[in-house]
């Protein structure tokens, strides 16, 4: 018996095989190139009855290309999950599946629920969007998580951008008129465990605790990193990007919390990974 980890070689993933492998749990992983979520009959052959859970790690994140290549990332996010949650659903195998805040229209003035609409912004929150009704309308045993601002010591986030820059700039501007939660990786793959381990099913929000805008979260990855970048704020205007961002989308934690305790605040979690960040 094994936990199956879909798209296994990304940030989370990479998170989740070294809680699993601390917690003594047997896993495996399989990812691009040689297995492919958009693929039905390889999904049907390598999900097995033997599998006490799957974690779908797998997903197109390029919030900007997917404007223009929305065909893609609706492939990967949507069909791949139908497939996944299909092929799950038939051997009654648990699927774990990862979403994202930007479901959302971002125009809330409160923390979104988890049965909140889904409005999303742009193409990426649409194919994100998908994946969600997907898993849902597939009728097998699933945990949706969604999660937001995510980081870690390693791969390409927003953590270690502002570290290196930082450490080699004199100033930075960073928008200050978007809040989120940020996410550590490690934090959200020990938390999903939790919640996989005492047999949650259903929709849940998985990030750290507290809120905070990217320019104050950019702020505090400085002053921890004892740089001397003198941070600034500035508005997303002047920063456009080709997709828009939701200029609020702050994750409700209530359900979450009320099964594992309150989660842990974002500056405890990113101090402890700026402690580990690897090289840059």
């Amino acid at each position: 018996m094994s936990i199956l980890i879909i798209g296994a070689n990304g940030m989370l993933a990479r998170a989740l095989r070294n809680q699993l492998t601390a917690d003594g749990l047997v896993h495996e992983g399989v990812d691009l190139p040689d297995f492919d979520i958009t693929n039905p009959e390889q999904v049907e052959t390598t999900i097995k009855l033997s599998h006490t859970a799957v974690l779908n790690c797998s997903a197109y994140t390029n919030v900007d290309a997917a404007e223009t290549d929305e065909a893609t990332a609706s492939r990967v996010n949507g069909l791949g999950v139908s497939n996944l949650a299909s092929a799950c659903a038939k051997l009654n195998v648990p699927l774990v599946h990862f979403s994202t805040d930007y479901v959302f229209s971002g125009h809330a003035k409160q923390p979104y629920k988890v049965d909140e609409p889904l409005q999303p912004l742009g193409a990426y929150g649409r194919s994100k969007a998908l994946g969600e009704q997907a898993l849902r309308a597939a009728g097998g045993p699933h945990l949706l998580l969604r999660t937001s601002w995510l980081y870690a010591p390693w791969a390409n986030n927003f953590v270690r951008t502002i570290y290196k820059a930082s450490s080699q700039r004199p100033v930075l501007r960073v928008v200050d008129d978007q809040r989120g939660r940020p996410s550590s990786a490690e934090y959200v793959a020990s938390v999903t465990l939790l919640l996989l381990a005492k047999q949650a099913r259903g929709t849940f929000h998985v990030t750290d605790g507290g809120e905070c805008t990217w320019y104050e979260f950019a702020r505090e990855i400085v002053k921890l990193s004892g740089h001397s970048c003198d941070v600034q704020p500035c508005t997303s205007e002047e920063f456009k990007r080709p997709a828009e961002r939701p200029p609020y989308s702050v994750l409700d934690l209530a359900p979450t919390e009320a099964l594992v305790g309150p989660l842990r605040d974002w500056r405890a979690n990113l101090a402890d990974v700026l402690g580990r960040l690897e090289p840059v």
